[in-house]
């Protein structure tokens, strides 16, 4: 699978935009391409996808982690280019106008055969679980909820390998100790002592950042 961060805080390759926000493309062999959540400006988020070469129409499905606008903001600008595609919503999401395409998600749910929901967690959030021959690849927008409410969620679905995204204030950094790779992106508070702690396991964010695992 490829995960490529087209929306954050920062740059990880020169030419693109950096705003306050999070997205990125989920590529998985034989499985529909997912964007992972809209960053808050379209025409950022459009703009980085033209010049990593990510053509909206190959995008079949949306799926937002939670409400706030830096994850949600971009994706009328989205809609308006490529309108024919699942979105998975968290419940607390009431929808999206004119759009008839929406799954509204509070429990977990499988939504592919290898790419789950954990489900609405502490009524905010939802994270996205990705089942991979060496474990489960976890994508978090922001994770608002508690982390112990996230892994433990997420373990249902096997046992972790990495986490991608937004991590938040997290600082119970014992709780990563077995995870191969940790990418913290956008909100993260602590990636200098993540990436002290974890150096063999730590991978850069930014917008045009590709992981493959």
């Amino acid at each position: 699978m490829k995960i490529t961060i087209v929306y954050d805080n920062v740059v990880y390759k020169k030419g693109l935009q950096a705003d306050w926000g999070f997205s990125c493309l989920v590529e998985i062999e034989n499985t529909p391409t997912i964007l992972f959540d809209t960053g808050a400006n379209g025409s950022i988020l459009l703009y980085n996808m033209a010049k990593l070469g990510i053509d909206p129409s190959s995008i079949d499905e949306v799926f937002i982690s939670h409400a706030h606008f830096d994850h949600v903001g971009g994706l009328s600008a989205f809609l308006n280019v490529k309108s024919d595609v699942n979105i998975y919503l968290p419940s607390s999401l009431r929808g999206v106008r004119g759009e008839k395409n929406v799954i509204s998600v509070s429990a977990p749910l499988k939504i592919h055969e290898n790419v789950f929901s954990t489900g609405e967690l502490d009524h905010i959030e939802q994270i996205m679980a990705i089942k991979t021959d060496k474990g489960v690849v976890l994508i978090a927008g922001c994770s608002h909820p508690k982390m112990t409410h996230i892994l433990e969620a997420a373990s249902q679905f096997g046992e972790i390998y990495a986490i991608v995204g937004g991590l938040h204030g997290f600082s119970e950094y014992e709780l990563f100790e077995d995870f191969e790779v940790i990418c913290p992106a956008h909100c993260t508070q602590h990636m200098k002592e993540l990436k002290s702690l974890y150096p063999q396991k730590y991978i850069e964010g930014g917008v045009g950042q590709v992981i493959v695992l």
